[in-house]
């Protein structure tokens, strides 16, 4: 019974394969689904390229043959016959003409080449009629003219469907059973020679495009293979940015010639750099490999996620009936990171954001349909992670402010917009100012003071980070040297600048410049922006602490290594972030958590910062419990570098804050 399913199955994919054109199914070419699919792409072409002349030679012939038989009894059937047939060809031919028009697909599926099979099939029949209805009643004249045609056809048939041999069998075998049902009927000897050489003429016919499909596949696949190595990506095996933009071109121009609609989807993936960084890149790149097969799981099978960047990817989705269609691809995409990735033993949770743009709605054009989905993906991305959001109009408003404020910000230190300010730390054991924290600012002419909120993200997407962080450093430097040799000034880091090697030359040279000791330069890395990049970024670490320049963890608590960080690198200072010193005095758990960390540094012999302290009861508190140095609004708010002297000079925090 086993045995009898199998060999129903075995049959019936047979069968499939048979009637979609598939060559093994006549022992030709082997091909995966997706292969067949670009093969038939190609055949399809190449029928459309010829139906328009077939069609119009089909409609041509049907007149002749009325012509032929319009003084033989089956007159009226013959014109029924012929107006049918040249109707129906003209309207295919027409049909045709306007699919030509339009970009060749890149995939044809298997329901396509069975409609293809069964019009090639109606033709034939069409025509095999032909000898059987009117060969007898014709006169001489007429039965040569039926002769000519039905050859004809068999030839242009052929002709037609060379590079697919069942729908040549489909079209030729209805016109040789006619011929052979009319000839078998009349037993001259001149009719019986004329059926010998009608098989051997169609057997070599039939070998003839057999041999050609055999040919025109296997070139087609060298070709695939051939452009596999410019449009693929050789990490995930998925189209690149080549292919993509091929994609995208062809669905806009399908959308011109006949209306079809698409969407574009565009991907991120969220926290991709810290596995890069943290694992090492032959675990990012295994990472990207298990991503790409989900990802390419989740779409229909016409269609290809294509990886466009390091970590962005892409879809465009065709012949979209409605937007919800878009959004449930999206949310597929979403739902595919729901369960953890395992790289080298490890479980590593990923997620994806998601800007989605309809054409034509959101544009007509390459570049809109990308602007207008990246600025999608922006407003997702700023949501969450695994956050789907189609493109709104106020995107593109905010687009162009941020693109409007990467530009002006390219020019601000040549326009001298930047400046620094400075906020104080104040020894809470001396109660004297100990050093200041550089502060950058920018002074727009026309938008006022943009927050660094605003700006540092920009100059870090774009890569100005590193020239705003060589002037920051300078300039940093100049001030400290009008400054007691006491104090120090701490300066922030974007993760961004310690993958510049140059920023190590340019700390140097502006100590030298400044004729100051590299140990009142203090260094500030926020967890959450380095740490999880300490393997890239430790020749410059381990360069500058060998050069004198201290080190400070910005933010501890908020990131997620902390502690094996601390040993691992020599920090001077650990600075707790603001959002425990807020709440220590009302929440017990905060208080618990900065107790805990000035106790565990006291032990690693560690300096902290308290920071964001604005009342003199977190004072006293941080007092109590032996917190080395505090910095807030209640100290000062950052001065501006004239006032730094000024500042220090003052003696009223040994008198409002001693002991």
């Amino acid at each position: 019974m086993l045995l009898g399913y199998r060999m129903r199955t075995q049959t019936t994919n047979y069968i499939a394969r048979l009637f979609a054109g598939d060559l093994s199914a006549f022992g030709g070419p082997a091909t995966d689904e997706a292969v067949a699919g670009h093969i038939r792409a190609e055949q399809m072409s190449l029928v459309l390229g010829y139906s328009v002349g077939i069609m119009l030679a089909n409609a041509c012939n049907a007149i002749v043959l009325a012509i032929a038989l319009w003084q033989s009894p089956d007159r009226m059937p013959a014109l029924i016959w012929a107006a049918a047939v040249a109707g129906a060809a003209i309207g295919f031919g027409l049909q045709s003409h306007v699919a030509r028009r339009i970009t060749k697909p890149q995939f044809v599926s298997r329901r396509a080449m069975y409609r293809l099979v069964r019009n090639a099939f109606i033709l034939g029949a069409a025509w095999g009629i032909v000898p059987v209805a009117f060969f007898a009643d014709a006169s001489s004249g007429g039965q040569l003219v039926i002769t000519c045609l039905c050859a004809g056809m068999l030839a242009g048939g052929a002709l037609a469907f060379a590079t697919i041999p069942i729908a040549a069998i489909a079209f030729t075998a209805p016109i040789f059973l006619g011929i052979a049902i009319c000839l078998g009927q009349n037993g001259d000897l001149a009719f019986l020679l004329i059926a010998f050489l009608v098989v051997v003429y169609g057997s070599v016919l039939l070998r003839g495009v057999f041999v050609y499909s055999f040919s025109f596949a296997r070139r087609v696949m060298r070709q695939i293979e051939a452009e596999r190595t410019v449009r693929l990506d050789p990490l995930t095996h998925l189209p690149n940015r080549v292919a993509f933009n091929e994609t995208l071109d062809a669905a806009l121009k399908r959308l011109a010639l006949s209306g079809e609609e698409f969407a574009v989807l565009l991907l991120d993936l969220d926290r991709f750099k810290e596995v890069n960084d943290q694992f090492g890149h032959p675990a990012g790149d295994e990472f990207l490999v298990q991503v790409a097969s989900r990802l390419q799981r989740c779409t229909r099978a016409a269609e290809h996620v294509a990886r466009i960047g390091g970590d962005e990817f892409a879809l465009v989705m065709a012949n979209l009936t409605r937007p919800e269609d878009a959004l449930e691809i999206a949310e597929r995409f979403v739902a595919a990171f729901s369960e953890p990735f395992q790289i080298e033993g490890r479980q590593m949770v990923g997620a994806i954001s998601v800007g989605i743009v309809l054409a034509p709605r959101d544009g007509n054009t390459p570049l809109d349909l990308m602007k207008n989905a990246d600025a999608a993906l922006y407003r997702a991305k700023k949501v969450g992670p695994g956050t789907v959001r189609f493109f709104e109009q106020a995107d593109d408003k905010s687009s162009r402010e941020r693109k409007a404020l990467q530009a002006d910000l390219a020019g601000a230190i040549a326009r001298n917009e930047l400046f620094l300010v400075f906020q104080p730390f104040l020894d809470l054991g001396t109660n004297r100012i100990t050093g200041f924290e550089a502060l950058l600012r920018w002074q727009h002419p026309s938008r006022g003071l943009v927050p660094p909120s605003e700006f540092i993200p920009v100059a870090e997407e774009t890569g100005l980070i590193h020239e705003i962080g060589e002037w920051v450093i300078r300039r940093a430097c100049a001030t400290l040297a009008d400054w007691p040799e006491d104090i120090r000034v701490a300066v922030n880091f974007s993760a961004a600048q310690f993958h510049n090697t140059a920023i190590l030359q340019t700390i140097v040279q502006a100590l030298a410049d400044a004729r100051i000791a590299p140990h009142r330069l203090e260094i500030e890395i926020t967890e959450s922006m380095l740490l999880a990049k300490y393997g890239s970024a430790a020749t410059v670490l381990n360069a500058l602490l060998e050069l004198g320049v201290t080190l400070a963890l910005d933010d501890f608590g908020t990131g997620f290594s902390s502690l094996t960080y601390l040993r691992k690198l020599p920090f001077s200072r650990i600075k707790i972030d603001q959002s425990f010193i807020r709440d220590m005095l009302v929440q017990p758990d905060c208080a618990a958590i900065v107790k805990s960390v000035i106790s565990l540094a006291s032990d690693l012999r560690i300096g902290v910062v308290a920071e964001g302290v604005e009342t003199t009861d977190q004072l006293e508190y941080l007092r109590q419990i032996s917190c080395d140095e505090v910095q807030g609004y209640l100290i000062s708010r950052p001065v501006a570098a004239d006032g730094v002297m000024a500042l220090l000079e003052t003696k009223k925090y040994r008198a409002i804050y001693a002991a």
